[in-house]
């Protein structure tokens, strides 16, 4: 076993008042909130790969963590997996995640890869059995090693493809024999640098075709769980074609799979993509392909992805108001796919970082309870479209243009415009948060 944490005491709830650091102010677990406890509208998860694997390097410096379980060896994946499983008791977390290459060492070839990974799945066996820690979603590292810098679905080379897809299969089987909730692809590297070596074309068809074999797989399998995409733009490739949710829509239309894939939305990916959370969270919900998201923030200055843990209530309350209306989670959950400064090296900073994470997401999270119950904005929304629920609303809807043109000249429509009363709703938000 490990000491990594030994000084640290398991987190408990002791209310807003505690001058406590390793205490929850705002996140009590068995609090009901709406009918349910916040733990299970939260459903929080912890990132394998950031939290455990990251080195703390970044594009302008290497590693500057020190951990005693980094190494590319059984023994070390296990000592990482204890310290992991310590963390997550500590924390009360209900689920993490992980890619394969975060809790396996890297092999010589595929086979390898695969000895080493279903090793450490019966290893995370034991350990969720003991400790009651459960699997939010499991996905394969398709992006870190030079054999995917073209991409893995999108690749040129056909056995690139291979290893990808077959990559992906073993995966799936992890997730599935750890009883994971959901199955995630995310696509680092599939795009482009430059369109003068891509066959865009091609490369679209390719990636179809690999996620009508995931697809057909989680049916072939009986896999119970939902099958995300996380929206990806810019980062680190110029252009990504998984990158935001209408254009992830459009791709699950344009090869028959919207009935069947869903989304992983992460804020800072929003961002990137020049949207707000927000407004991903409420385009997935009316697509209806919402499904889970990866919480974090980004440094706003500095333009890319920075991964940091939450930290501001009002933007964490408007993400869960759309996350309420779009029938809370299910299968999907909260996941921190949120890391540590480069300077935040002690075992301390790890464990504080989720408890400020979690606490925010509370608050955040009963804000928009409080705001939605409370119905102002909705009603607000209600009365700007109710000339829709009119005859002539209705109407319109069926009419083609010249009836309309007919219409409009017999009634002398001459509308006027109304106020969309932009700052009251604004100091309606600011009542809850």
């Amino acid at each position: 076993m490990q000491d990594f944490f030994k000084d640290i005491p398991p987190i408990a709830f002791e209310g807003p008042d505690t001058d406590n650091d390793f205490a929850f102010r705002h996140y009590n677990p068995d609090e009901v909130v709406m009918g349910k406890p916040l733990k299970d509208h939260l459903r929080f998860s912890a990132a394998y790969w950031h939290s455990l694997a990251w080195p703390g390097g970044d594009p302008f410096g290497g590693q500057t963590f020190e951990r005693p379980w980094f190494g590319d060896t059984m023994a070390l994946a296990k000592l990482k997996a204890d310290v992991a499983f310590d963390m997550f008791q500590r924390l009360g977390m209900p689920f993490f995640c992980f890619h394969d290459a975060d809790v396996r060492p890297e092999g010589q070839d595929f086979a390898e890869n695969t000895r080493n990974l279903e090793e450490m799945v019966d290893y995370f066996g034991e350990k969720m059995d003991a400790s009651g820690v459960k699997l939010l979603w499991g996905t394969a590292n398709l992006f870190s090693h030079r054999r995917f810098m073209a991409g893995a679905a999108t690749n040129p080379d056909p056995e690139v493809f291979a290893f990808s897809a077959a990559t992906i299969k073993t995966c799936m089987d992890a997730t599935m024999k750890l009883g994971g909730e959901n199955y995630v692809l995310w696509g680092g590297r599939e795009g482009y640098e430059t369109l003068l070596n891509t066959d865009m074309g091609r490369e679209r068809q390719q990636a179809g075709r690999m996620l009508q074999m995931v697809v057909d797989y989680k049916h072939k399998t009986g896999f119970k769980g939902a099958i995300l995409i996380e929206p990806k733009p810019q980062e680190p490739t110029k252009h990504q074609y998984d990158y935001d949710v209408a254009t992830v829509y459009g791709f699950l239309k344009e090869f028959g799979l919207e009935g069947e894939v869903k989304v992983n939305i992460e804020q800072g990916h929003a961002i990137l993509a020049g949207h707000s959370f927000e407004h991903e969270l409420a385009m997935a919900r009316e697509l209806d392909i919402f499904g889970s998201i990866d919480m974090n923030r980004n440094d706003y200055q500095s333009g890319w992805d920075t991964d940091q843990f939450p930290s501001n209530v009002p933007e964490v309350a408007l993400a869960y108001y759309e996350v309420l209306k779009a029938g809370g989670f299910t299968t999907g959950g909260t996941n921190f796919d949120a890391k540590l400064r480069r300077q935040s090296l002690d075992p301390e900073d790890l464990i504080l970082a989720h408890v400020g994470g979690m606490d925010i997401c509370a608050a955040g999270f009963k804000a928009a309870a409080t705001m939605l119950d409370n119905g102002a904005l909705e009603e607000q929304r209600t009365a700007r479209y109710s000339g829709w629920e009119t005859e002539l609303g209705q109407m319109l809807m069926t009419s083609d243009l010249a009836e309309i043109e007919t219409l409009t000249r017999k009634n002398t429509i001459n509308p006027k415009p109304c106020s969309g009363r932009q700052e009251r709703l604004e100091n309606i938000v600011n009542r809850f948060v």
